[in-house]
């Protein structure tokens, strides 16, 4: 990515020098600002603007995927076994991320370019007309809220490991950064700040956006994200309350089958599934599964370097478990959720808006169960599918259930720093599973501090 920059640096010198011997009263504006008044004139401007916001998204580098499966890789003890020779991964995977990881310094930056995308449809959003307003309004705090989310639980303290008041988060920018210069350089808020900017956001996102919006973010996309944010917070109640939003919705059903959840392997093309409430689109002209990059075998356009145990596998996946078909043996055991290049990436599932419910349910007892259903039926609706039968709903069940029905989406990692429960024999509150604030942002930004134990 630097060296493109250079060149079309060292193209744009080139041409203004020949410019400027052809004619000197030749005027050039700077290239490092933009003047919004002249890049978002219309409604339609802004409408692509969005579009190119959803592209941002979907960054490999964002919910492309990287971010969630170097997640994992930090909560890995015996499931996943690593042959790649991405220096970067070796370190996500052994615990010991440096400061000037790439992998790490892309997450970051993609990150903020989506949500700079978002407040550039945001400041604009006047120019909108006023029968789409509230969607793409809607939208771009969609995305803005969610990133904010999947940051500050990477990048700071979990939310219940000391004080979310005091423990620093990300950078809260609401504005476009239209020039690099000390205004520019924000310092970094609160956890507390971060969970509130995105619950202002994903809040406002769910009143604005409608039930059904295509492949685009809508209203249950928006309350599904906000059922995980709680979730990890540990309000129950908020939590359970958003995914008994997305479940009685009616628009979103299991499938079939366990397997059938996700993109067909080795397929030319993807697309959503009934059970997707937020997916991103991957096409063989756009969009990039992060995923299959590395947990997808060389056969199924990836690297086969993410190879799954099947010693992991045997001693999870038991008896009539229909979960157990979702791998494949190409001279290593490999997860078939991502056998497909061109599959989209799945973002929220409805199976995981059941399991919310039951667990919050359960850790609240409350006299009368949001949704009117119980812990146990809303575990056996998940387990129903998977071919097993269902008889207690207690925490410890509905945690394992999780493991197994969300294995490989990025949930490792969060869910047990939520529950306080170690990774092998490191602490689930160690320095070494937050990401480090890049040593490039540090060296850009004066402002910026970094996490303990880097």
């Amino acid at each position: 990515m630097k060296k493109t920059y250079i060149y079309k640096f060292l193209l744009a010198s080139t041409l203004l020098s020949v410019a400027s011997s052809c004619k000197k009263a030749l005027e050039i504006s700077p290239v490092d600002t933009i003047e919004q008044s002249k890049a978002l004139l219309t409604s339609k401007d802004v409408e692509v603007a969005l579009v190119g916001s959803y592209s941002a998204l979907g960054s490999r580098n964002l919910y492309g995927g990287r971010p969630f499966l170097m997640a994992d890789f930090l909560a890995n003890t015996n499931a996943i076994e690593w042959y790649g020779t991405y220096e970067e991964l070796t370190q996500t995977i052994n615990k010991s991320l440096l400061k000037t990881n790439t992998f790490v310094n892309n997450v970051w930056a993609a990150g903020y370019t989506a949500i700079n995308d978002a407040n550039n449809v945001l400041a604009a959003i006047a120019k909108v007309d006023a029968a789409k307003k509230d969607k793409v309004e809607g939208e771009a705090k969609f995305i803005r809220g969610s990133v904010y989310f999947d940051l500050v639980r990477l990048f700071s303290k979990a939310y219940n490991d000391g004080s979310p008041t005091t423990n620093l988060g990300v950078p809260i920018v609401l504005t476009p950064t239209t020039a690099v210069n000390d205004q520019s350089y924000v310092s970094r808020a609160t956890v507390a700040a971060v969970y509130a900017q995105a619950i202002a956001d994903l809040t406002d996102a769910e009143t604005k956006l409608p039930a059904t919006n295509g492949f685009f973010a809508t209203k249950s996309a928006a309350a599904g994200m906000l059922a995980r944010l709680y979730l990890q917070m540990g309000n129950y109640a908020a939590a359970g309350a958003a995914a008994n939003r997305v479940i009685t919705s009616g628009n979103y059903s299991l499938t079939s089958s366990y397997i059938a959840a996700f993109p067909t392997m080795g397929s030319s093309a993807g697309s959503n599934t009934t059970e997707d409430v937020f997916s991103i689109q991957v096409t063989t002209l756009t969009g990039f599964n992060g995923y299959n990059e590395f947990y997808g075998s060389s056969t199924y356009g990836g690297r086969g370097d993410a190879v799954i145990s099947q010693a992991w596998i045997d001693a999870n996946y038991v008896g009539t478990d229909d979960r157990v078909n979702a791998f494949y043996d190409d001279g290593d055991m490999y997860t078939s959720k991502f056998a497909n290049p061109y599959g989209n990436v799945s973002i929220i599932r409805l199976a995981e808006m059941y399991l919310i419910r039951a667990e919050c349910n359960v850790r609240l007892a409350p006299a009368a169960p949001i949704g009117g259903r119980t812990p146990l039926q809303d575990l056996a609706v998940v387990r129903s599918r998977a071919g097993l039968t269902t008889t207690s709903a207690t925490l410890a069940n509905i945690l394992n259930e999780r493991k197994l029905e969300l294995a490989f989406e990025g949930f490792a990692l969060h869910d047990a720093k939520r529950t306080q429960t170690n990774i092998g024999s490191i602490p689930w509150n160690a320095n070494n599973l937050v990401f480090p604030i890049p040593q490039v942002e540090l060296d850009a930004n004066k402002n910026l501090t970094q996490n303990p134990g880097y």
